[in-house]
């Protein structure tokens, strides 16, 4: 499996006990993260996304991406600085910023998080998107999040997903957007009855019998290829695993796990990817064949092949931006308290967002809107 199983004595020294310290600063890391997330949204967030969107697509995900960028810096802070989990890089070193499709194994329902922790480190944490499950969307503040930095919400339907991935991927083709846009093609966390239900699967369809990782799902990874691949450089292939145990949202949050996150990175060039839907498909099963060797191996070995030198995240630098995140956010906290006006704006932006959010409502800009009309009506 993906996890590395942990032996007496060695877990127990690795295994962080939920003391009550752990637990009164996880409740603070928590607060934290709520409270700067939502001013984030309702003062930047919103005007980004939204006022700047009306004039320029790009220089609105800039913008997005600057104010955003800030906050989600604070998550592999939380990780690595307070939580002090060893984060190791392995496979190829990966240029920074460039424009890619990432595809990665879902062990865990946080898996998605520790992938900042990679872009952070390429100057695009805040240009990452994430194709993710629609129900996440309706989640309370980090839903609204959600939809301001463009996460591609999904029924892991196909006749009910198509048509919203190509009308959003159609808005990610501009080259001049830095671009992280991440799929898990397995389509959902790995369990053991998941894994039966795939091996039975592949026996039926003569497909491999993989047992760290399931069949991965290929329609999703195939449209977003075809839809970008004039605008893209690379393709990530990026393999996780934990020790000693994968963790859940709240062990992230309290600090409990993991001990260790490593992460295996092979880069491919566009030009090294099949074009045909179905050489696309093949491909895509024998990185998974892959994957499933590399698990089986962290497994036993504690450790993924070719272990790369990734720079450690700068303390200074990360201590700086936790604590400007955090004086923005309670200066813009005291001001919606003490101001009428400011009382006036959040309702307002709250007002749009519940709305927007739930029905994937995103503005046009105007000249765009503006050359669309003309041609329909010449």
């Amino acid at each position: 499996m993906a996890v590395l199983k942990s032996v007496g004595a060695d877990f127990d020294e690795k295994h962080h006990a939920l003391a009550p310290l752990r637990v009164l600063r996880g409740l603070i890391c928590l607060l934290v993260l709520f409270s700067t997330a939502f001013v984030m949204l309702v003062f930047f967030g919103f005007n980004g996304a939204v006022i700047v969107r009306l004039f320029s697509m790009n220089y609105s995900r800039r913008a997005t991406s600057f104010f955003f960028g800030a906050w989600l810096a604070l998550w592999p802070f939380l990780f690595e600085k307070i939580n002090k989990t060893k984060v190791v890089f392995s496979g190829d070193i990966v240029p920074s910023r460039e424009r890619i499709l990432l595809i990665a194994n879902h062990r865990t329902e946080v898996d998605w998080m520790y992938l900042w922790d990679l872009a952070l480190r390429k100057g695009c944490v805040g240009y990452i998107r994430y194709i993710l499950k629609s129900s996440l969307m309706k989640l309370p503040v980090f839903g609204w999040a959600f939809h301001i930095l463009e996460f591609i919400p999904v029924e892991r339907k196909w006749e009910a997903d198509e048509s919203t991935l190509h009308r959003m991927l159609s808005t990610f083709k501009d080259p001049q957007d830095p671009l992280w846009l991440a799929l898990f093609p397995e389509g959902t966390d790995f369990t053991e009855q998941k894994c039966i239900r795939s091996q039975k699967y592949a026996v039926e369809h003569g497909l491999p019998i993989l047992k760290n990782v399931l069949l991965p799902k290929t329609k999703g990874f195939c449209t977003c290829l075809r839809e970008l691949r004039g605008s893209l450089t690379a393709v990530y292939d990026v393999t996780i695993g934990y020790k000693y145990r994968c963790p859940t949202f709240l062990d992230n949050v309290f600090g409990v796990e993991p001990s260790e996150v490593h992460m295996h990175i092979r880069r491919f060039p566009l030009d090294c990817i099949p074009e045909s839907e179905q050489e696309i498909s093949m491909w895509l099963v024998d990185r998974f064949k892959v994957k499933d060797h590399l698990l089986a191996n962290f497994q036993s070995q504690g450790q993924f092949p070719d272990q790369a030198t990734e720079l450690d995240l700068p303390t200074a630098k990360s201590f700086l931006n936790c604590i400007t995140v955090i004086m923005v956010t309670g200066t813009c906290i005291y001001y919606t308290f003490s101001c009428v006006w400011f009382k006036l704006y959040v309702s307002l932006v709250c007002a749009y967002l519940i709305p927007a959010t739930s029905f994937n409502i995103r503005p046009q800009p105007i000249l765009s809107f503006l050359k669309t009309r003309s041609k329909c009506h010449p």
